[in-house]
């Protein structure tokens, strides 16, 4: 008989929902799993309807709104984080020095000295963590790794990556956490930027070197009420957006190659608008987010005239032949975090880190700090 491992999370919104069903739909998906999730107990301060009803469809047995009261609970093994930026780091590191593994929402930390101290919590506890880099998690994706590990492209030459949105595009949007570097640690760069140098860093290659510039475009918006998103509009006095919208970077990556990186929360017309190219000496690449389960591969022709062709994913790719039987029957989001929640439970049960960990969020956050750093003093900066 499988042995269960008991889940706790920690706040019930988008995130924590999509971390529930995925730890729920496990098995479904993963029959030779070596441990089955359990939802024990959930966290959440908004003590509503709202978050009863989510409760009871999602079957948690115990509904607290003091994540401490969770964490301190005897009956849990793996405690989510998916919460707002402000509480990642207490609620990690308390988890981690309770013994319990963690599963994490970038970024980890506000920063990389907070995101360094969930390393060291996990380290010292010996228990296991993920990160949610969901995007490395398509078949796709990993094919695109394959073939530039494998050398089907020759050497990379240069990589762009773009992950753009318009979530924040409306002036009438919601001043909620997310603009408050208090809360949130910074702006497009902890939420989109820090996906796109982790998905660099997975296809390609590690960054050395960089110079950014970052700018926001809205630099007022009418608060919030209490707990709204950042999808919401605002009602009440305006007050100051103290984070970026928008972030460009050119790469040095290692190995030689180069790279552009760019990132915006404020792009009308764009949604979800995340991507990377890499170009090599014989041959290139191109996935698309918004088609998620194909890849543009130009490969085995000349070096001019050279066109592209469309590799669906197929069973064999990653993990498609979990979800699907055949080519071009697609993937959506919530299934990468199924691959995520498959990852961290085999590091559970094994012992050694699967997938993204709080290790590879670290090396995020310090690629965060550093474009920071290279914005504010208009400089290359070393990672």
């Amino acid at each position: 008989m499988t042995a269960e491992l008991r889940v706790g999370i920690v706040g019930l919104g988008w995130m924590g929902q999509v971390h529930a069903r995925a730890l729920s739909r496990l098995t479904q998906h993963y029959t030779d799993s070596p441990l089955r999730p359990r939802l024990v107990a959930v966290a959440d301060p908004a003590d509503d309807d709202r978050t009863e009803r989510a409760a009871q469809a999602f079957g948690f047995e115990h509904q607290v709104t003091d994540w401490r009261e969770l964490v301190a609970r005897d009956d849990i093994d793996l405690v989510c984080v998916t919460g707002p930026n402000f509480i990642h780091h207490d609620v990690a590191v308390a988890a981690a020095r309770s013994g319990k593994h963690v599963w994490v929402e970038k970024p980890a930390g506000r920063n990389a000295e907070e995101t360094a101290e969930i390393v060291a919590a996990v380290e010292a506890a010996g228990v296991q963590s993920a990160a949610g880099f969901n995007y490395r998690n398509p078949p796709a994706v990993e094919l695109a790794r394959e073939l530039v590990a494998t050398g089907r492209l020759g050497t990379v030459e240069h990589t762009s990556v773009r992950f753009v949105s318009d979530y924040a595009a409306h002036p009438d949007g919601a001043l909620s956490w997310r603009f408050q570097n208090e809360f949130a640690g910074s702006g497009v760069l902890g939420d989109l930027v820090s996906h796109a140098a982790d998905l660099v860093r997975y296809v390609v290659a590690d960054i050395d070197e960089l110079i950014a510039d970052r700018a926001t475009f809205i630099p007022e918006r009418p608060e919030a009420r209490p707990g709204a998103m950042h999808y919401e509009r605002g009602a009440g006095a305006m007050g100051a957006v103290e984070n970026e919208d928008y972030v460009s970077a050119l790469l040095r990556i290692a190995g030689g190659s180069r790279g552009i990186l760019e990132a915006s929360r404020s792009a009308v017309g764009e949604q979800n608008t995340y991507g990377i190219e890499v170009h090599g000496t014989t041959g290139a690449l191109k996935w698309d987010f918004r088609r998620m389960n194909e890849l543009q591969v130009c490969l085995d022709q000349d070096y001019q005239d050279a066109f592209y062709a469309t590799r669906y994913a197929t069973p064999g790719d990653g993990e498609l032949g979990a979800f699907q039987p055949g080519a071009n029957n697609p993937m959506g989001f919530d299934d990468l975090k199924v691959i995520e929640a498959r990852r961290l439970v085999q590091s559970i049960a094994d012992g050694k880190p699967h997938g993204a960990t709080i290790h590879d969020a670290l090396i995020a956050a310090r690629t965060v700090d550093a474009m920071i750093v290279s914005a504010d003093e208009r400089k290359w900066v070393s990672l």
